[in-house]
């Protein structure tokens, strides 16, 4: 009988490489595949230069680094922008008294015909900015009448 002293770890492999083509597209590089060696050798330490053996640490350490040197988009831009536009109006919600911790409350307050007549998720940048500066106005208000 053989008894076998060491198990063998199972090694978490990326099943999916579109994250890094798709990176690896918006680089400029007159030859991607040589490119795509280079960055395979530099995260795994020169292990190896095969994407198929990396590890899925060293795979999510080259994304990362990769998302750093890839110029972003203008719709990344834009998703950024009305990110920090959606996070100011649901902190001025917050500062008049809604629970934004409850979607329902934050739609029904934003469907008001008075305030945008639009569920939150629905708003644009500039309809943001008009929802954003009635709520500084709500706010004002109120803080004049509680003093």
């Amino acid at each position: 009988m053989i008894i076998k002293m060491t198990s063998p770890r199972a090694v978490k492999k990326p099943d999916n490489y579109a994250a890094f083509y798709g990176l690896l597209n918006r680089m400029y590089a007159p030859d991607k595949e040589e490119l795509k060696k280079a960055i395979v050798l530099e995260y795994t330490s020169g292990r190896t230069d095969s994407l198929k053996d990396m590890k899925m640490a060293e795979y999510l350490s080259a994304l990362k680094g990769m998302q750093r040197l890839v110029v972003p988009t203008s719709q990344e831009d834009e998703q950024k922008v009305i990110k920090k536009k959606r996070s100011d109006v649901l902190h001025q919600m917050q500062l008049i008294g809604i629970d934004t911790a409850d979607w329902n409350k934050i739609n029904a307050f934003c469907t008001d015909t008075r305030i945008v007549g639009k569920v939150f998720r629905e708003l644009n940048g500039e309809e943001l900015d008009a929802l954003l500066v009635k709520l500084r106005i709500i706010r004002r208000k109120k803080e004049t009448i509680n003093v």
